[in-house]
């Protein structure tokens, strides 16, 4: 069975690169374009894994994080943030509302795979 990954950004650009690599890594993956379509996805998605966007319209990274970590469906899935921003101070309120980790954009391939792969341990 392969892994499952709910990629979360608003950008169409962004959500098809990671559409690709991830399903050329033999990740099954299902995309949506904010918060609120993550939410709307997350119980047929069933994800072994959320990547996601921090900056978004009608909710954002941290508002997609906080209500996967405080519902019944995938509260305790490993959530990863893959953004622009680099501030500790960010980095701090994501690990604060429950996220697992930080990748920074433009992402490399292969570390974001192995990175994916490692916090699933698959």
């Amino acid at each position: 069975m392969s892994l499952r990954v709910l990629a979360v950004d608003d950008s169409l650009t962004m959500r098809e690169m990671l559409r690709q690599t991830l399903s050329e890594a033999g990740f099954n993956v299902v995309l949506a374009e904010d918060g609120l379509d993550a939410l709307d996805r997350l119980p047929e998605a069933d994800p072994d894994l959320i990547l996601t966007d921090l900056n978004m319209p009608r909710m954002d990274g941290f508002g997609l994080i906080d209500a996967v970590r405080k519902g019944e469906i995938s509260a305790r899935v490993p959530i990863l943030v893959l953004t622009t921003e680099s501030a500790a101070t960010l980095k701090d309120k994501a690990r604060s509302v429950g996220a697992t980790g930080w990748i920074t954009k433009p992402f490399d391939e292969k570390s974001l795979v192995s990175t994916i792969r490692r916090v699933t341990a698959m």
